[in-house]
């Protein structure tokens, strides 16, 4: 393709992008409370929160295995407090860092405490005669995402 055939390509591409960018700006919610409104009327949600020192891309429903959790029983449900980001398929809220507990709820049930696969390290010195073996398996926590829940701003 000729420079100047892939000038045109080009803008005319920029063009179409530009114009469908410039469509979508007419939707956006004019502050967060309508922001919620809008990703709460959506079929699907997610939420990006940190959790034993990672964050997690979670969806309602989800089972996610974390490392193990101390001081926590199977049955137990957790309140996610750590919440950096909340969306739908159109639109996503962020925080700054995170979203206020108040704005945002979800809750995860402590299913079941496991181990992974069992990890060999094999350690050895040559012509020395040390060798060693050592086995372990990690500790490991599994929970159940619930429902993402957007508790009305009490008006007081």
């Amino acid at each position: 393709m000729a420079s100047w055939q892939m000038r045109s390509w080009l803008s005319s591409t920029i063009r179409r992008v530009a114009s469908c960018s410039v469509s979508t700006q007419a939707s956006l919610p004019k502050n967060t409370c309508a922001a919620f409104s809008l990703i709460r009327s959506q079929p699907s949600q997610y939420i990006v929160a940190s959790l034993a020192g990672r964050k997690y891309l979670l969806a309602p429903r989800d089972l996610l295995t974390v490392p193990h959790l101390k001081d926590v029983c199977v049955g137990d449900v957790l309140a996610l407090q750590d919440i950096h980001e909340v969306g739908s398929r159109d639109y996503t809220v962020r925080g700054d860092p995170v979203i206020s507990p108040s704005r945002v709820r979800v809750e995860a049930t402590v299913m079941e405490h496991t181990k992974g696969k069992m990890e060999v390290v094999f350690k050895k010195k040559r012509r020395k005669g040390y060798q060693k073996t050592i086995k372990n398996k990690h500790p490991y926590t599994r929970l159940r995402i619930g429902s993402i829940e957007f508790p009305e701003p009490s008006t007081s």
